[in-house]
């Protein structure tokens, strides 16, 4: 279970009040995209510049654990923050979730806010929405930062995650409950985590995936990742013609949260951000 993102994001959002803004619920930045089936995605923009797109992690993740990337990538680029399907303020849908269906909620996103390319950062299940994104449609993605998504090869046996709505709350009880007065349809919210369970049981991103992506890709993870070991992430980085591989030492699966200033000083030359 995800307890390390949990509790780094809590003990976050417990020093929300001397937070300016509130990432991921803030009014004034967020809007609304209405797909075929009336499923609506929220999402939030900071800055103006060259599009940089952020896909957030799962079950615990939302667009407030990239509150330490806003401030400082809004300086200079337009950064775009998506609420992926049952997440936060976004609509769960009626489909089966997958990675796929996530990279083209992205896509339609992009093609909504009329973008010919952006920069995608992902995190977690993020990091693996955007090797889809850019597998799926190169034409529209520039750069790949996945942070926390090593290889992640067939499985011979279903995985083991199980989620549900009772055990989250009973262990997690205030930060799940201020979440669900956000959520457009808190009564489905048990119905979410089991489609989430299948994705993480069933899916699987490896090599058919790695070897479609053209764009410049830096993978980053921490040496001490519960979820992918640095074998993992290294094996993305040589299934991939243009990659650079950033392990950061010391640190679990939320490298941000353990030592940004690593991570921001290995990403900010890639994305060509100034000084």
């Amino acid at each position: 279970m995800r307890v390390l993102v949990l509790l780094v994001i809590f003990i976050y959002g417990c020093g929300q009040g001397s937070q300016p803004i509130p990432y991921g619920y803030n009014e004034s930045a967020g809007e609304y995209l209405k797909l075929h089936d009336n499923t609506k995605l929220y999402y939030e923009t900071y800055g103006t510049g060259e599009p940089i797109l952020m896909l957030h992690g799962g079950v615990f993740g939302y667009i407030s654990e990239f509150a330490p990337f806003i401030p400082v990538l809004s300086e200079e680029f337009q950064v775009i923050c998506l609420a992926t399907r049952g997440h936060g303020k976004s609509d769960i849908g009626h489909e089966p979730f997958s990675y796929e269906q996530r990279a083209d909620d992205a896509y339609k996103l992009v093609q909504h806010l009329k973008l010919d390319d952006v920069t995608v950062i992902g995190f977690s299940d993020g990091g693996f929405a955007a090797y889809k994104l850019a597998a799926m449609y190169p034409d529209i993605v520039k750069k790949v930062v996945a942070i926390g998504a090593g290889d992640d090869p067939p499985k011979d046996t279903p995985g083991n995650s199980n989620y549900s709505a009772e055990s989250l709350l009973s262990e997690y009880g205030d930060f799940f409950k201020k979440k669900l007065e956000y959520m457009p349809e808190p009564e489905r919210w048990d119905e979410s985590l089991q489609m989430l369970n299948d994705l993480y049981n069933k899916s699987s991103i490896s090599k058919e995936t790695f070897e479609k992506i053209s764009c410049p890709v830096l993978i980053m993870g921490g040496d001490s990742d519960e979820y992918s070991t640095p074998k993992e992430f290294l094996a993305v980085h040589e299934y991939l013609n243009d990659s650079q591989l950033s392990i950061i030492p010391g640190c679990s699966h939320v490298v941000f949260f353990c030592n940004f200033p690593a991570v921001w000083e290995s990403m900010r030359p890639f994305i060509g951000k100034n000084e």
